[in-house]
């Protein structure tokens, strides 16, 4: 589902990142009436050899062939992103993606993401490396005194892709979407970590010995979101997902950089990658070699309608499991639920004429405990999801309600948790049946609810009727009395 996210979330570097980095420079900004004065291309080509040469010495890469440089206009950047989208086939998954983060509720309903993102990165591109033509450019409204840092975390990029292969090795991921992000932090964070390498070069300090890097860099890139209104402007988990290779990954570079001998060693992450968001977010995992445990899917065709479509089976992982949480429950509560992930799968289907959603989620967590925390918190996130809801019916771990989008159903079971938004109860049944789970519990029936309160009713006029016989007897017995 992240893969429309990730496909440019590495290419651009934040501006409140530059009045950091350089603050004696007077960093520009692209809200200025006119673009700083680029130099002169002999000037760039020599600034971009004397940073390659010095990011080959930081990463211990050597150069293995030589680069395309240049400097783009805001325009052609803009050409460059329409291009790579075209590029980017696959309109079916970003259609599938689009609607199940619609149905998640991570997005508003008819939101254009591919707009969003076209806006976003025209605006917010500072340097850019293109793998498929070797070559890096800059955006031309980055000062001279900002290019060198702008080409620090590029060429990262370049020596990377030189000795690593980088398309290939992120494509390796799918169709996991969960573990293509995972990469893409691997990239961004150490992109971002040797650049401030670079930065700090000559004063005896560097990322390794840094305390909190993520805090800083949160405050930083985050901290004044006014500088890019496009951004501040985003739908919270677009935001957070665009932001979290830069702000995860440089933790988890930080992490492996100490964990070995520093750069030397950081090609083991490309031979042994991260497989979930989790190992990013709690290196020590990665460090551990521990992974998350397998969940499946039944086989829906034996489950739904034929007129139901598949659009896409996949993994939401640790990261999209915190961020669903924080846009009902908050952060707070979000980060305390999260940690309990331990696997998850999701599948959304349409109704080809209806275009009507079906979302599945199944969620394994660390323990039971962690199940029933799980349970009420995501029961309460469902009822604030859907407003106008009717029928509601609830019992130890099984929830389930009407909507004029269909059923809403959750359910608990030892450690792992299942819910299905668009759907019957005859169809939430078949899926428990296939997955090996014991029958739910159930409302009374209609006809059963109608019968017992007839019975009711009935039992409460034979009461009335009694008591009114003792009235009357009680009644003679008093008359009688009073005759004698």
């Amino acid at each position: 589902m992240k893969r429309i996210l990730t496909l440019f979330a590495g290419i651009f570097l934040l501006l409140p990142l530059f009045a950091w980095a350089a603050p004696q420079s007077g960093a520009t900004s692209q809200s200025q009436s006119a673009p700083p004065a680029t130099p002169a291309p002999a000037e760039f080509l020599d600034a971009a050899d004397e940073v390659l040469a010095e990011m080959s010495r930081l990463l211990v890469l050597p150069v293995k062939a030589s680069l395309k440089k240049s400097i783009r206009t805001k325009a052609e950047i803009r050409s460059y992103i329409l291009r790579r989208f075209d590029e980017v086939k696959e309109p079916d998954k970003r259609y599938a993606d689009q609607k199940a983060l619609e149905k998640f509720g991570l997005i508003p309903k008819g939101f254009d993401l591919d707009g969003f993102l076209l806006e976003l990165l025209t605006e917010q591109v500072a340097g850019l490396y293109d793998p498929k033509g070797k070559e890096f450019f800059i955006a031309d409204w980055i000062g001279a005194p900002e290019q060198r840092m702008v080409m620090a975390h590029e060429l990262v990029h370049a020596l990377h892709d030189q000795h690593f292969n980088v398309d290939p090795w992120l494509e390796a991921a799918k169709p996991n979407d969960d573990a293509l992000l995972a990469r893409d932090a691997v990239l961004e964070g150490a992109a971002l970590a040797g650049m401030i390498d670079y930065l700090l070069r000559g004063q005896n300090v560097s990322v390794r010995s840094l305390p909190d890097i993520e805090q800083l860099i949160r405050r930083i890139m985050v901290g004044d979101l006014s500088m890019s209104p496009q951004l501040a402007g985003a739908p919270p988990y677009v935001r957070d997902t665009l932001l979290f290779p830069y702000l995860s990954g440089t933790t988890f570079t930080q992490h492996v950089l100490r964990a070995n001998a520093g750069w030397a060693d950081f090609g083991k992450v490309f031979e042994n990658p991260p497989v979930s968001t989790q190992q990013i977010l709690h290196p020590e995992l990665y460090l551990a070699q521990l992974t998350p445990r397998p969940v499946s899917l039944p086989d829906f065709s034996r489950i739904l309608p034929a007129e139901w479509k598949k659009l896409d089976e996949n993994i939401l992982g640790e990261f999209g499991t915190h961020a669903l949480l924080k846009q009902f429950l908050g952060p707070e509560r979000a980060e305390r639920l999260a940690r309990g992930w331990a696997g998850d799968r999701y599948a959304i289907f349409e109704r080809a004429k209806t275009k009507e959603l079906l979302l599945v989620f199944r969620l394994r967590l660390a323990s039971e405990a962690d199940a029933a925390q799980f349970f009420g918190s995501y029961a309460e996130a469902l009822e604030l999801k859907y407003a106008a809801r009717k029928d509601l019916f609830r019992r130890p771990n099984f929830f389930s309600f009407s909507t004029d989008e269909g059923g809403v159903f959750l359910r608990c079971v030892g450690d792992q948790c299942l819910s299905a938004e668009g759907t019957g109860r005859e169809v939430f049944d078949r899926i428990s049946r296939a997955i090996g789970w014991p029958p739910s519990p159930r409302p009374p029936a209609r006809s059963l609810q109608k019968s017992v309160a007839v019975q009711a009713a009935a039992r409460g006029a034979s009461v009335l009727s009694g008591q009114s016989a003792i009235v009357s007897a009680q009644a003679l017995i008093v008359s009688g009395q009073a005759a004698r």
